[in-house]
């Protein structure tokens, strides 16, 4: 499946021209390279991770930026001779840019390269505006059940 065609959605919706240009961009961009190879993983309601497969990169051959809404992982290629001849080179050693798009107040937690594995944590942190609040109608505050001290539980029950 090479194309979706999202028009009929588009007719039907608002606001939401962001959301299908980035699964046509999506689908576009992802017919080519896979590499370096990579996970993205929940840890929680507003966790993530994302794992990239790096072997042979070094902390300063990897340059990671945090863009509103896009994360850019990038891995510079090391101009190393080899001490010997090689007869085989089957081992990746090139460059690399992997995009990640982001979701509205999604920020980058931390990034650590351990055991030739790059793994990035992601928060998601809504703004104290974004949050759900419970609203009182006409002004008023909600009533909430107290216990009363001193009440049988015959009168509870009833």
């Amino acid at each position: 499946m090479s194309r979706f065609d999202l028009t009929p959605y588009r007719r039907s919706t608002v606001g939401f021209d962001r959301l299908f240009d980035l699964l046509e961009n999506q689908a576009r961009l992802n017919s080519g390279d896979n590499y370096p190879p990579f996970n993205i993983e929940r840890r929680g309601d507003d966790e993530y991770r994302i794992t990239l497969a790096v072997a042979g990169f070094r902390p300063d051959d990897i340059d990671i930026t945090a863009q509103q809404n896009l994360l850019v992982v990038n891995g510079k290629k090391r101009d190393e001779a080899p001490a010997g001849e090689m007869l085989h080179v089957g081992i990746a050693n090139r460059g690399f840019e992997r995009r990640f798009e982001l979701a509205d107040y999604v920020r980058v937690e931390s990034a650590d390269l351990a055991d030739g594995l790059l793994t990035i944590d992601l928060l998601r942190e809504l703004p104290e505006v974004m949050k759900p609040k419970k609203i009182a109608v006409n002004g008023q505050p909600r009533l909430k059940a107290v216990d009363t001290p001193g009440k049988d539980d015959a009168a509870d029950a009833a």
